[in-house]
Order: structure tokens, then sequence, then C-alpha cells
């Protein structure tokens, strides 16, 4: 019999492995049965999310659709981007279909930083990729107040007499300023 030298981590990406594959499987139900010995997975359009100086720039791939077919909504602070792509195989007569392209509903949401402006944001349809420009909402800064040395206080402002001014430090009850 032959010895055979254990090795935690070697196990530990088998078990990553496995769980990853379950995952996948799980996530990825056939959303119709088909005709054969396959199954049609859901289709997601693959996403692309840049951050440039100002903007934020979401490339999806979209091939097949026009801009008619395409639904993009912005709704306290999320970007929803849906649509669908029909399928375009014949359904009956004889034959056998292998059909890889996926097709059905889609639906992508993305969770937009708080104070973008929803008017601003731009949607361009070009050659089945669609591209959205997010502005970035605007830093907001601490207001810096001035402070002046040496001048008097203004009209309205009251100055503290300290003959008024009791042993702990605050004017006694009934007293004014």
């Amino acid at each position: 019999m032959a010895l055979i030298r254990w090795e935690p981590v070697t196990e530990l990406n088998t078990i990553q492995n496995e769980m990853n594959r379950l995952f996948n499987t799980f996530f990825e139900q056939p959303s119709q049965a088909t005709r054969g010995n396959g199954a049609l997975r859901r289709w997601l359009p693959p996403m692309d999310l840049v951050e440039t100086g100002d903007h934020y720039v979401l490339r999806a791939d979209l091939p097949g659709l026009s801009d008619g077919d395409v639904n993009i909504q912005l709704e306290d602070n999320t970007l929803t981007i849906s649509g669908e792509r029909k399928t375009e195989h014949e359904q009956g007569g004889e034959g056998y279909y292998r059909l890889e392209r996926g097709f059905g509903a889609f639906s992508r949401a993305l969770t937009l930083p708080d104070g973008v402006d929803p008017d601003s944001v731009q949607a361009h349809f070009d050659r089945g990729v669609l591209e959205i420009r997010i502005p970035k909402p605007e830093q907001r800064k601490p207001k810096t107040v001035q402070i002046t040395l040496g001048t008097a206080p203004a009209a309205d402002t009251k100055a503290i007499d300290s003959a008024g001014i009791g042993a702990n430090g605050r004017a006694p009850v009934g007293a004014s300023a």
C-alpha cells in the first residue's frame, strides 16, 4: 500500500471548486425545456463598469437587440437595465438542434452613489453595445467660516459683562446679559 501525503491546501481548493460548481448550476436553471439532450441557460448580458474622472461608464453587450428592445430605469439610486432577446430558431419539424446562444428576458440592476442627478444620465446604443454615462455626484465640501480678529462685534450681538458672571462661570438666574 502506497502512502499519499495529505495536502490541506489542495483539499480546500477541491472543496472551493465543488462549491463554485454547485452554485453555478443552481443559479443557471433552465428557463424552458428543449429538444435533445440540453437545456437553455438563463441569458445575462455581460457588462463593464468603468470609472473615469467625472463619470461612471457602463457598457453592456446586447447583440441582436435594438434600442426598442431595452428598458433603462433609474429609481432610488438603482439603475435597472432590462429587456428580452427572442429566439431565432424554428420550433417543430424534424432534425437536431444545438443551441448555444442564450435568449430570453434579462434584468440587471446596479446601485448608484447618493447624489446622482437622474436628468444628466445619458444612454447610447450602437452596434449592439449599450453605453450609459452617469455623472459622478458633486463631493460635498465642508463650509469654511472666516474668522476676523481684533474687530468689534456687530451691533446686534450682546456681550457678556464679566461683573455679571458668578463664581461658577455662569450668569446668575434672572440676570440679563
